[in-house]
């Protein structure tokens, strides 16, 4: 296997860093718009041969099909945020590569009824190709991440392994990390997390389908296991309510996030001083009128996730939780996966939250490497077995859990 990974921040930083102490792949060429963070993460790997560096725009299609063809890679990975998805999407389809992702492609909120109706959902654009990537046998392997992606692995196992009939598909995620010297600090993209945190929630219920709610809305509190506690969790967008669906039956699904009151907050505030805004405004500097996006700023003016690690503490959770039916008996469990952020830092280098996304994604690589995992066509992670991809994760030293509720 030879992959081209895009995207050499935290999460692809990560990846490598994983990537390197496993033997199933050939090559890994790191590509990033910023060659010296590419030429960085590559530099951090002590000289294994197998990966090298690569600078290439994730929005020019044109060019990463090209050094996809130009080093042989089969496999490209995504690791930037949702903006590239459909560009480097495009390209993998175009080289006849193998494409995954952690994130999928943008939604766009009904026009007239944001709060009730779906407009375009998360992944519509990629799930559109879907049958001429299968005419052409080849696999795009969506939401691959940990929420969305092991998350939709826990779904699957539940279904074929712990219940008869599911009443109930609820992703949970929740932490107690904190970052010195910082009031505000984001442990992950703050360009992503204000795309799905201020978008409209999707639900999903098998009588309805998919429809969307206010942000923030029905709050719950969530016992997070490992000595995280209770965590007060809303509806936020996010894939898996996309995903799940299509390949497990479940009566209703949906994610919740454990953003906190003054997370929440900050986002508002945000969104009415049209901070999270993407479309470019003009702004005066020192060269005469700029147009620039007021996220870009606002990603900018913050710290990047990536060198907060030494900061930070805690753990964060990912986890499903699932309510249904066994044997004709009621049963509920949640199925988690905790990293301890002093325990990534000092045997990775890597702060949790990015770690705990990027080891999912090498894990399925590795099973598409020896064909356990196969297919074609778009796929989420809910479409293959998900028994060789736990088993696997736990020998990568990061075992996941199962709590009877």
């Amino acid at each position: 296997m030879r992959v081209l990974l895009v995207g050499a921040g935290g999460v692809g930083t990560a990846i490598t860093r994983i990537a390197a102490r496993r033997p199933f792949f050939e090559a890994m060429v790191v590509a990033d718009y910023d060659l010296a963070r590419a030429e960085a993460a590559v530099a951090a790997l002590g000289g294994d041969a197998r990966f090298l560096a690569e600078r290439v725009d994730a929005s020019d299609e044109a060019a990463v099909t090209a050094l996809l063809e130009h080093h042989a890679c089969d496999v490209l990975l995504n690791a930037t945020d949702p903006r590239f998805v459909m560009p480097l999407f495009q390209a993998a389809r175009t080289a006849g590569a193998t494409y995954v992702d952690m994130a999928m492609s943008l939604s766009h909120p009904h026009p007239e009824r944001p709060y009730e109706e779906c407009g375009v959902k998360l992944g519509d654009a990629q799930f559109e190709q879907a049958a001429d990537w299968e005419k052409a046998g080849k696999l795009a392997l969506v939401g691959m991440g940990v929420e969305p992606g092991l998350s939709d692995v826990f779904a699957r196992y539940a279904a074929d392994e712990l219940f008869d009939e599911i009443e109930e598909l609820g992703v949970r995620d929740g932490a107690n990390l904190t970052v010195d010297g910082y009031d505000f600090a984001p442990s992950f993209s703050i360009w992503t997390t204000i795309e799905e945190c201020l978008n409209p929630p999707v639900v999903y219920e098998d009588a309805r389908g998919w429809f969307t709610t206010e942000p923030f809305s029905e709050p719950e509190v969530f016992d997070f296991p490992e000595g995280i506690g209770p965590v007060e969790c809303v509806n936020v967008e996010h894939e898996e309510v996309l995903l799940m669906p299509r390949w497990v039956d479940a009566n209703r699904v949906t994610f919740k996030y454990g953003l906190g009151e003054e997370f929440i907050s900050t986002l508002k505030t945000l969104h009415l001083l049209g901070l999270d805004r993407t479309e470019p405004v003009t702004v005066p500097s020192a060269d005469g009128p700029v147009r620039v996006s007021p996220r870009d700023v606002v990603a900018a003016c913050l710290p990047d996730p990536a060198t907060l690690g030494d900061r930070m503490h805690g753990k964060t959770c990912a986890g499903t939780w699932v309510r249904g039916a066994k044997d004709g008996k009621p049963r509920e469990v949640y199925l988690y996966h905790v990293v301890d952020n002093q325990w990534s830092m000092k045997e990775y280098g890597s702060q949790a939250v990015v770690w705990q996304t990027a080891v999912n994604p090498v894990v399925a690589l590795e099973l598409l490497a020896g064909g356990a995992w196969s297919g074609a066509g778009v796929l989420g992670p809910e479409a293959f077995p998900a028994r060789p991809f736990l088993d696997l994760l736990t020998e990568y030293g990061s075992p996941w859990g199962m709590r009877e509720q």
